[in-house]
């Protein structure tokens, strides 16, 4: 048997690794998009770097679209099999994939219309609701911490990951020739002190590990601290500067911790007096998908539950739902705090807050998460001073601010607590996948002195064998 990695391979988005048993049977783990690659992104999520009429099956971890977004593509190309995922996973991942395409047409036919100016072949999407629509009929619910039988000789079983709600790690258990290999794929690890999910659960002792690794140098600072930041950058730039916050936030995951976090701040009696939009019907959807999971929402949320039935609603807060409403805040004066997808600002709604107000020193525009270097946020966080956005060019004259700590993604603390339940010398071989190369190699020396003395860090389409 050999696995082969063909995404979020020195690189932190694309997630895609393909185990191929001996009798030709192809699991894949993760059919994710690259995002935030610069003029390389189409390249890489138009080719998969594998057949996708030749694999058995698809395991998902969780729903984030550089985990899930290119499963459309793969079903359109030929992939007719069973995709297992969690319950939460399979609610949220229909939502996102049904947005990702109808963003994709609607980017593709904004950008079209300069395209068309300038002489240029036009984009076209990676795939349409349709495919959307067919992909999400092949899903399979599997439940945390029972085994699946795949096949007689292949079986699945998920443990919870704490990285959103649905997330899990992924161990699966191969017999072949005789003898049983098991394999446990990290997905994204969770924060052990995350402020509404559960801790990440042990698992079982693995031959080999595929272990995430996005903030693999990185300690985060706490959320109290978090908390404390988010309100003077606001109370800064609404209250004082009389300026707009827009803050880039995924749907799943960031924008609820955001809410939380604004919610607290109410409850506290501290939170700044202005108006606040999330603009994204994407994170209506997602915020009620996981009110629905409560059960996996950690004990102090679902405590603060018993007093407020709504810990993801406060004051002053309104969502946005259609095209027109989202461009009259472009024409509102009024200060505000703005909160819109995507996290990279790579995508959506929010690229079009960030061309309209990057320009004027009175806003502020807060980055609460990863972002790949190469991304329209990646690049505002590295201090560039002139952008192109929607192949326009921009000065860069809002304030740009940071929350790190905010990441749904462990830091190495996490990481290394997460693989503590391993015995490191039964362990034949560690992957890192998902992370810069950088990360990875001192993630790699950490786990090293941790006793797992086979740590390797693949490169995009490596194929190694994995001996039973």
């Amino acid at each position: 048997m050999h696995i082969s990695f063909h995404g979020a391979a020195r690189n932190v988005t694309g997630s895609k690794h393909l185990i191929t048993l001996e009798n030709g049977t192809k699991i894949l783990l993760d059919c994710g998009m690259f995002q935030g690659m610069g003029d390389e992104t189409d390249e890489l999520n138009e080719h998969f770097g594998f057949n996708p009429a030749e694999i058995n099956y698809l395991i998902l971890s969780h729903a984030h679209i550089d985990h899930s977004g290119l499963i459309p593509r793969l079903v359109s190309q030929g992939f007719q099999g069973p995709i297992f995922c969690t319950a939460p996973t399979m609610g949220l991942t229909r939502i996102l994939l049904m947005d990702s395409a109808k963003i994709q047409e609607q980017d593709a036919e904004y950008s079209n219309r300069n395209r068309r100016g300038r002489g240029e072949k036009p984009a076209v999407p990676l795939y349409n609701e349709e495919d959307a629509v067919k992909a999400i009929r092949q899903f399979k619910i599997v439940e945390y911490d029972t085994d699946h039988k795949i096949t007689d000789n292949i079986t699945v079983n998920f443990t919870d990951a704490g990285h959103i709600i649905g997330s899990a790690a992924v161990h699966i258990n191969i017999l072949e020739n005789g003898r049983s290999t098991r394999i446990s794929f990290s997905g994204d690890v969770g924060r052990y002190d995350d402020l509404i999910l559960k801790a990440p659960q042990r698992f079982s002792q693995s031959d080999y590990i595929l272990l995430e690794s996005t903030y693999g140098d990185t300690l985060h600072k706490d959320a109290e601290a978090a908390e404390g930041v988010l309100k003077d950058i606001i109370n800064q730039t609404c209250v004082i500067r009389k300026g707009k916050v827009i803050i880039p936030a995924f749907s799943v995951g960031r924008t609820q911790e955001l809410l939380y976090m604004l919610n607290g701040l109410e409850e506290k009696g501290i939170l700044p007096n202005v108006k606040y939009y999330v603009d994204s019907p994407l994170s209506a959807k997602a915020t009620a998908i996981v009110k629905s999971h409560s059960d996996e929402l950690n004990r102090d949320v679902q405590k603060i539950m018993e007093t407020d039935d709504d810990p993801f609603h406060f004051k002053n807060l309104t969502y946005i739902h259609d095209a027109v409403q989202s461009k009259a805040l472009n024409n509102n004066p009024e200060p505000c705090v703005i909160i819109s997808a995507s996290g990279m600002a790579e995508a959506g709604r929010v690229k079009h807050h960030i061309r309209n107000n990057i320009g004027s020193e009175k806003n502020t525009i807060l980055m609460v998460g990863y972002c790949e270097p190469k991304s329209l946020g990646g690049r505002l966080l590295s201090g560039h001073k002139i952008v192109h956005i929607f192949g326009d060019e921009y000065d860069v004259r809002a304030e740009i601010k940071s929350i790190r700590s905010m990441s749904a993604h462990g830091d190495y603390d996490d990481l290394l607590r997460f693989v503590s339940c391993q015995d490191p010398a039964h362990v034949k071989k560690l992957f890192l996948v998902h992370g810069e190369y950088d990360v990875q190699q001192s993630l790699s020396k950490r786990l090293i002195e941790k006793g797992f003395m086979n740590v390797e860090i693949p490169d995009r389409h490596q194929q190694i064998e994995l001996n039973a």
